[in-house]
């Protein structure tokens, strides 16, 4: 039996959670499928920065759990949801740590999107 290796974050390998100020919107197929101004932005390494919608505000009747599944050894075990009206595009575009590692505790409960997709992540008040 293999244990997962757990990391710490730190200087060689840095995460920080921000609040994000504004607003944040994702749609999928002209639908609004998130809208938030509680959102989280997740910097981790030399990655692009993420948004991380707090769950409550995000329509999950638009989601579908997969059975895909990923491992991260800074924030912990990972599960994925398709957006049906995104179509083969938005086939596991959504991702979740359902049980996140301490380090990263504040994204329990949030969801994030992958840019390519979804149709917009929004970040600001829209017009």
């Amino acid at each position: 039996m293999t244990t997962k290796p757990i990391k710490i974050p730190g200087p060689d390998h840095p995460i920080t959670i921000t609040p994000t100020g504004g607003r944040v919107t994702v749609t999928v197929a002209g639908q609004r499928v998130a809208d938030t101004r509680e959102a989280l932005t997740l910097q981790e390494a030399a990655y692009p920065p993420v948004q991380y919608i707090p769950r409550k505000h995000v329509d999950m009747r638009q989601l579908q759990r997969t059975s895909h599944q990923t491992y991260c050894p800074y924030k912990g075990d990972c599960v994925y949801y398709s957006i049906p009206a995104g179509g083969e595009r938005s086939v596991n575009a959504v991702w979740t740590y359902e049980t996140p590692y301490a380090a990263v505790m504040e994204i329990q409960e949030y969801l994030a999107f992958y840019p390519d997709r979804v149709d917009s992540i929004h970040i600001g008040d829209p017009t």
